[in-house]
């Protein structure tokens, strides 16, 4: 796990494009409502901010959120840190964490 945090670093510190803030607007009431967090839209810092997002994380990803080198990563999401550790951020525990996210509000 160490191994994808010093990648995922050392990609955001390559990075040249600045993390832009997302905003939102009022859902249309015939649309189901986006959930507030997903894995492939919001950003590791956010999450780990929020106490419950972060116990999602830590119960399907085990010592991710307690990693020494996780605020690294912080500017990534979840879906892009895959990458780097493809047998621990699976597609099935990305789910799985996205089912529990939509149900934040």
């Amino acid at each position: 796990m160490r191994r994808f945090l010093i990648a995922a670093a050392v990609t955001l510190t390559l990075a040249s494009t600045p993390v832009l803030a997302q905003t939102t607007s009022a859902p249309a009431s015939s649309a189901p409502a986006k959930p507030k967090y997903t894995s492939t839209d919001t950003d590791l810092g956010t999450l780990l901010d929020d106490p419950v997002a972060k116990a999602i994380i830590e119960k399907h990803i085990p010592g991710l959120t307690t990693n020494d080198q996780v605020d690294m990563a912080r500017g990534m999401t979840l879906k892009a840190i895959q990458q780097y550790s493809p047998d621990e951020v699976t597609d099935a525990r990305l789910a799985a964490i996205d089912a529990e996210l939509a149900k934040l509000h």
